[in-house]
């Protein structure tokens, strides 16, 4: 079959749209912001130009580290808890009839907004809230570290298992029955069947699933916002939080672009870093 000489004539034409848009949406605003990271700019004045003096300020804030801290929390807790137990719940509801029915529960919380759920949340872990009643106890969840962050941390697994689990649910449909047959028949099963045979198979999908919940966890913001706003003090911000503090709520626009700039750059070697480490 032969190619077409006008469709090889204007086949830039056929994406250049699409380009356009990206380009519009995504990379001028980031050019944008990477600029102002280099100015101070309240947004009435205009901006004034001061080289690197954001991110040394950045640098030098003891705030930073107090977010990279959470936000590195974050980041592991995710891969153990939303990642973690969403394989587990596919795997153990996979060959279980009604198995469907089983996984419904996990996938609910999904369908609310960060925001949303938050709300539903914050009478929960307040310090008179549900939960220490249930539980007898009288301990303020969201307002001592590390403990806020582990608090809401637990929030964002019950929001996300679900999701999780259906990915990974259809990756256990995606694997031939082949070799997990074969298995059986020379005695694999349970443990051994799964870490030998259906986990191999599995680690295309387990990338990707891991790869989305990097950077999810890295730009956390919404849950963190409604609970706590970064509170009580600065003591559960994350990146994404102290940038938005900075930002909208101090109106150091330069400074709050400085840490946007830093939470892309982070973001984008995790991601760089991990997909190398795959693909090696």
């Amino acid at each position: 079959m032969t190619r077409s000489p006008v469709l090889g004539r204007f086949r830039h034409g056929y994406v250049a749209p699409a380009a356009i848009l990206v380009a519009v949406l995504l990379y001028a605003p980031f050019v944008w912001t990477a600029y102002l990271s280099l100015t101070r700019y309240d947004g009435l004045e205009p901006p004034a130009w001061v080289g690197l003096d954001n991110f040394v300020k950045l640098l030098g804030d003891p705030a930073l580290l107090t977010s990279v801290r959470n936000t590195l929390i974050w980041v592991a807790g995710t891969m153990v808890l939303p990642v973690g137990l969403g394989l587990l719940v596919a795997v153990l509801s996979y060959d279980l009839r009604g198995g469907v029915w089983y996984r419904v529960p996990f996938m609910l919380p999904y369908a609310l907004s960060g925001a949303g759920l938050a709300m539903v949340w914050s009478p929960v872990l307040s310090h008179d809230g549900i939960a220490n009643l249930l539980l007898g106890v009288d301990t303020a969840f969201l307002q001592e570290a590390p403990q806020n962050t582990l608090a809401m941390l637990l929030v964002w697994t019950w929001q996300q298992l679900g999701v999780n689990t259906l990915l990974f649910v259809v990756g256990l449909q995606s694997i031939p029955k082949e070799p997990i047959e074969a298995a059986r028949l020379d005695g694999a099963s349970g443990w051994r069947l799964f870490r030998h045979v259906i986990w191999p198979l599995m680690r295309p999908l387990t990338a990707v699933v891991v790869g989305l919940a990097l950077v999810a966890s890295l730009k956390t913001f919404d849950i963190v916002w409604v609970l706590t706003q970064g509170g009580p003090g600065r003591n559960s911000e994350t990146l994404a939080v102290t940038m938005y503090k900075e930002t909208f709520v101090a109106s150091e626009y330069g400074y709050g672009s400085a840490v946007a700039v830093l939470l892309t750059v982070v973001t984008g070697l995790a991601s760089y870093l991990y997909l190398k480490r795959q693909v090696r």
